[in-house]
């Protein structure tokens, strides 16, 4: 590990990397704090601190949401639109045809994915806003009600500012990956979840420790940050899992086999994410009508359905975690497409026939391997809510502590990635001063 820093740190074309990936991240942040105008940001942060939905998109955003900033929706219009591209080449042949033409496809796939970006977060800005001034409260300032004839005017004018914030932040993703170090998106998610880290330790020693030191609350506080540090070498071990199968060349000279590795976790935190998205916006719609659980019978039953700290809501938060797991791993690796490459090369798996039982045999494993992957996925992402339960968080405090779930998994995904790209750039810049 340290000749490995070592010859990272030693290259001064990586420094030079490293050192320009943090500085645009600063930037991210810096923008953060820059609010926009018209909006009472006291009375967002009152909403955040009861909407789960609206908790996490600030975690994302870095911090965005809470001071209403330009940066207020960070790079998830980006995220959801590459989601949205990558469901559509699946009925779409011209960008099915893309995503099979190497890097002039991926060129015209990405110009495509930046316009479906602009739209999705020109209509979340909006919704945002229209949500946000149907509250009770006063979140929009009293200059914007005042005049019902340009009322619409504000929001639109609002929706524009938040819009175009969402465009600096996915230029500023695209600075890092094409002259930074890893993927620009991950890394800006990561870099807001990171930068909410501080507020859960300094939440945890005021909690346990700043009221008084007793032996519980020494005892509770030593056994979450047990559960953090095992959490998080937990997802390291699975992240890094992968079931290899073997392959047979039969026109090769000398070594003819080879393997195809299948990760555990082949979707990533994507079925964690839809599946707590999915559940948050009828939540989110509820909550932005001003409608309270305690006080209104429909919004009881939506907080029991959806609400996936709820037993019912629970279940059917798992469901989705399975599903779309299982979605996104046969998609990302079609079976019958990688049988039909295989047979194009000439290669087979010992003991099956090249075509449909290649085919079926690779659906069976892929099928174990993603079960093992999306109960991974339940698990981890359950931990958070049975901590709370254990330890009688308050809503406020379950969206800042961070004992495992969605920001847990992104942190450690994205670090792997990127410390693996280090070390081949670094192994790649190695070869090519031995070479000159």
């Amino acid at each position: 590990m340290v000749e490995k820093l070592k010859r990272i740190f030693s290259n001064p074309d990586i420094v030079k990397k490293i050192t320009f990936t943090f500085l645009i991240l600063l930037i991210f942040k810096l923008g953060t704090y820059l609010p926009i105008p018209l909006i009472d940001t006291v009375a967002v942060k009152q909403l955040l601190e009861g909407n789960s939905f609206l908790t996490i998109l600030n975690t994302f955003s870095g911090g965005g949401l809470s001071s209403f900033s330009i940066l207020a929706l960070g790079i998830s219009p980006y995220i959801t639109a590459e989601i949205i591209v990558q469901m559509l080449a699946i009925i779409i042949p011209k960008l099915k045809e893309w995503s099979e033409q190497g890097e002039q496809g991926k060129t015209k796939t990405n110009r495509v994915t930046r316009y479906v970006t602009v739209l999705v977060a020109f209509v979340q800005a909006l919704a945002l806003l229209f949500g946000l001034g149907s509250r009770p409260e006063n979140i929009l300032e009293a200059s914007v009600l005042a005049d019902k004839d340009l009322f619409w005017l504000f929001y639109i004018y609002m929706a524009i500012v938040i819009t175009a914030g969402s465009a600096f932040v996915m230029w500023l993703a695209d600075l890092i990956t094409r002259h930074g170090v890893g993927n620009g998106s991950s890394l800006i998610i990561t870099a807001g979840i990171v930068t909410s880290l501080p507020s859960m330790f300094t939440l945890l020693w005021s909690k346990y420790i700043t009221d008084g030191i007793t032996p519980s609350s020494v005892l509770s506080l030593v056994v979450i940050l047990v559960l953090f540090v095992a959490m998080i070498l937990l997802v390291v071990f699975m992240e890094g899992a992968k079931r290899r199968i073997p392959i047979q060349y039969a026109n090769r000279q000398g070594n003819a086999s080879s393997d195809i590795p299948v990760k555990l976790n082949v979707a990533g935190v994507i079925p964690v994410i839809f599946a707590s998205t999915l559940l948050s916006i009828p939540l989110t719609v509820v909550g932005m009508m001003g409608l309270e659980t305690d006080s209104s019978t429909s919004a009881y039953w939506f907080d029991q359905i959806f609400n996936y700290r709820q037993p019912i809501g629970m279940l059917l938060y798992v469901i989705f975690i399975y599903f779309f797991s299982f979605f996104y791993a046969f998609m990302q690796m079609d079976p019958d497409k990688i049988a039909d490459n295989l047979s194009k090369s000439g290669a087979y798996i010992p003991g099956y026939r090249p075509g449909e039982d290649t085919k079926i045999q690779l659906s069976k494993i892929l099928f174990r391997v993603t079960l093992i992957g999306a109960t991974y996925l339940t698990f981890v992402a359950l931990v958070p809510i049975i901590v709370a339960k254990a330890f009688s968080f308050s809503t406020s405090e379950q969206s800042t502590i961070v004992v495992g779930g969605t920001s847990l998994l992104i942190i450690v995904g994205v670090a792997i990635e990127t410390a693996k790209q280090l070390e081949t750039d670094s192994a790649t810049e190695t070869y090519k001063g031995i070479l000159s």
